[in-house]
């Protein structure tokens, strides 16, 4: 999304739902303006036929009971016919203008909201459901089409209609219009009770609680193996059925408490507007010196009246899409305000991979106590460092500042002595390869998947990987090898086989600088073994020079080669050195060998021994 885009779409928010709407139709919003002047131009056309109507009640009444004096009726029908096939389709025309105009504006809601995303720092999804997120760039986008493609071209034609008819009604007898305009006021009072200031508090809840229901049921169904596992069905359930007991619990409030009696109100008046007219009639007929023309503009307010319920309904739904787009539109415009990566005006280039931690503090939004505090370490280029420390520590939020998955809040964090906030995002990405703690594989075949880091690597390419990462038995036991289709079909790999997948990824990119964070959390034995290979091969690189490495780990037996260890606890470095002077330090990390040592030699026994 450019910077002009980001800005058309920022300052649109000054204005109304529409035109914050139409700010993203580009060209094509003129459509809409069209679109409304045809829908508009057609409602009065419409008017046509009753006109017609009237001229010939009133041709009959006057020439009763010789109606083959009339002679003018067949020319009345045809002016009628004209009048509603003319009608037809200026309405069509103006709903072709909004309907291009409309899938233009939804087209590049998805768009620059997908766009502005991408260039999202990392971080921000973590704290972001999926499913949230798809609801916006999805599902608010869609609700905006039927507000500009039917919605907006019905509004401008229910303003032609109840500007026609507020004329037409004194036009002919302003006695009996005053009858048939006391149901409108009616209906439009009883439209501004509903739809008012608590009518808007609901719209806001009720799109609120649509979006938890997306995001509790993708979690829901996300977790579902699991939950079957452990037999929590009705528990785990409890989150997403508490979203829908919220949400129906809101609803049939609004629509019992606060909006059935109006509702009920309008509709009555409405659909009886005829009978308004009978009063009328019977109190100023014996004054009436003509009776014929009151009779004609009887029996043209009697029908005219069937008009009032479509307009006054297409005035409800109107009000009702409003509400729902306004929402709508401020919730991409939310997406569209996530903080991206931005690129400095004059980016600098690294002397080297070296990675400096120089008094670095972060803090998540929302959090009371910072992730980071003043944290200061080095790792020098083609070393390996590791980070470890008890869970909650800020190990993998230090390793998460290197590719700016978040940005510090003060400090600097430096790759080649310079600040990662000083050179080209794309540069830095291009640096840095990733092993993550939890990975997830497309649903693609194993060769795109692997592909994912370096697209244009041939098949040759592909395949050293997979082998340098010790996939090869991965493979063999595919029914189409590399070409084979993850997911489909039930094929499926374990946690340590999917990671395997992932550094050959990492070894594919070929990076200098390579972000282990929990790499083994899932590995099986024999997994980590093959893991730990992979390793070896993924910090040396293609050309076997070493790579720089920071690492996150728990399993202390995969950091004693490390070059360096930076233990962290609450947030703070409180150690440093390497594994055999921290042991000798007898500090934290001595603390948390003697755990581990301990914990490897734990075994469980037969029943009269018990647990050793």
């Amino acid at each position: 999304m450019s910077d002009s885009q980001v800005t058309e779409a920022g300052s649109a928010r000054g204005t109304g739902a529409v035109g914050r709407l139409l700010a993203f139709a580009g060209q094509r919003r003129v459509l809409t303006y069209i679109g409304c002047v045809l829908s508009a131009t057609s409602m009065v056309v419409g008017f046509g036929p009753y006109i017609c109507i009237w001229f010939a009640a009133r041709d009959l009444i006057a020439v009763a009971p010789n109606w083959s004096a009339a002679t003018d009726i067949a020319m009345y029908g045809w002016w009628a016919l004209g009048f509603a096939v003319g009608s037809i389709v200026l309405y069509f025309a103006g709903l072709m203008c909004t309907h291009l105009a409309a899938f233009r504006c939804a087209s590049n809601m998805r768009k620059r909201a997908t766009e502005h995303l991408m260039q999202a720092s990392l971080g921000y999804f973590d704290t972001r459901a999926s499913g949230a997120l798809r609801r916006v760039v999805d599902g608010c986008a869609a609700e905006t089409e039927g507000l500009l493609a039917h919605k907006l071209p019905d509004t401008a034609g229910s303003i032609a209609m109840i500007a026609g008819m507020l004329v037409l009604f004194f036009v002919f007898d302003w006695r009996l219009g005053v009858a048939c305009l006391v149901p409108v006021v009616v209906s439009l009072a009883c439209m501004f009770y509903m739809m008012g200031g608590r009518g808007m508090d609901f719209m806001t809840r009720y799109m609120e609680s649509l979006v938890k229901m997306n995001k509790t049921g993708t979690e829901y169904v996300r977790g579902i193996p699991v939950v079957k596992v452990f037999q929590q069905t009705i528990h785990s359930f409890r989150a997403f059925h508490d979203a829908i007991d919220e949400f129906t619990v809101l609803a049939q409030d609004y629509a019992v408490k606060w909006c059935q009696t109006p509702q009920a109100l309008s509709l009555t008046f409405i659909s009886a507007a005829a009978v308004f007219l009978v009063p009328v009639v019977v109190l100023v007929v014996p004054g009436e010196t003509d009776v014929v023309n009151l009779a004609a503009n009887f029996a043209f307010y009697a029908i005219f009246s069937a008009v009032i319920p479509t307009a006054m309904t297409r005035v409800m739904f109107m009000s009702e899409a409003f509400q729902s787009a306004a929402d709508a539109v401020t919730r991409v415009e939310e997406a569209l305000a996530a903080p991206v990566i931005k690129a400095p005006a004059v980016p600098k280039i690294p002397q080297d991979n070296g990675i400096t931690f120089e008094d670095v503090s972060f803090t998540y939004e929302g959090a009371d106590e910072p992730a980071l505090n003043h944290v200061s370490f080095t790792v020098p280029a083609g070393s390996t460092v590791a980070l470890v420390g008890p869970s909650g520590g800020g190990k993998t939020t230090a390793a998460s500042l290197v590719p700016r998955f978040w940005d510090a809040d003060s400090g600097c964090v430096a790759v080649g002595g310079v600040d990662v906030c000083q050179m080209d995002p794309h540069s830095l990405m291009d640096r840095v390869a990733f092993v993550f703690q939890a990975n997830r594989l497309f649903s693609q075949s194993i060769f795109e998947n692997v592909r994912a880091a370096r697209p244009t690597a041939t098949r040759e390419e592909v395949l050293a990987a997979l082998s340098a990462a010790q996939c090869d038995d991965v493979l063999a036991k595919l029914p189409d090898g590399i070409d084979t289709v993850y997911g489909a079909e039930g094929i499926h790999l374990s946690g340590g086989e999917v990671q395997r997948l992932m550094i050959a990824r990492a070894i594919l990119k070929d990076a200098p600088i390579v972000v282990l964070d929990e790499a083994t959390a899932f590995a099986d034995p024999e997994n980590e073994i093959k893991i730990q290979a992979a390793f070896k091969r993924l910090a040396h690189g293609r050309d076997g020079i070493p790579r720089t490495v920071l690492m996150v780990a728990h399993r202390l037996s995969t950091v004693r080669a490390a070059d360096k260890i930076v233990v962290l606890d609450h947030g703070r470095a409180v150690e440093q050195g390497t594994h055999d002077e921290l042991v000798a330090a007898g500090g934290l990390y001595a603390r948390m060998w003697a755990d581990y040592e301990r914990a490897v030699s734990w075994r469980i026994s037969s029943a009269e021994r018990g647990v050793e």
